[in-house]
């Protein structure tokens, strides 16, 4: 089981994570932890007409949630509110309620939907999507 959850995608993903620069005066500035398995992640959003233009990530966490971060910080550039939280709602259905893994730029993260029984990890995975969530929320 621990093999299938941290597959070769997952391991791929997690050490090929972008944007790790923090980002200078960003718009919005997030800190979040998972209180379950205690992954920690600091963003930075640069906001321009409502979409996220620049992003910058550190994140502390399993390999989970390294790989959800990587997929995340390579889509999450002219990304909005919705498009985020859409993403971020098929990803939890496909953890919690075996949906369907989320499709087109988000596809890589079907490389988490062995990770469904690992419930003590979700918090992890949901993380970077809720960070940003939570930096465009204080800026409306």
């Amino acid at each position: 089981m621990i093999d299938d959850i941290y597959n070769k995608e997952v391991l791929y993903l997690a050490a090929n994570i972008s944007r790790t620069d923090p980002l200078d005066s960003p718009d919005a500035q997030v800190s979040l932890r998972s209180p379950l398995c205690g992954s920690t992640i600091d963003v930075g959003l640069r906001i321009e007409s409502g979409k996220v233009s620049e992003f910058g990530q550190s994140i502390k966490a399993c390999a989970l949630g390294q790989a959800s971060a990587s997929v995340l910080a390579k889509n999450v550039i002219g990304k909005n509110n919705t498009d985020i939280q859409t993403v971020r709602d098929q990803l939890e259905a496909m953890l919690i309620k075996n949906g369907p893994p989320p499709l087109g730029v988000w596809e890589a993260l079907s490389a988490l939907n062995p990770a469904k029984d690992a419930k003590p990890r979700h918090g992890a995975i949901l993380l970077p999507f809720d960070a940003v969530l939570k930096g465009l929320e204080d800026l409306k």
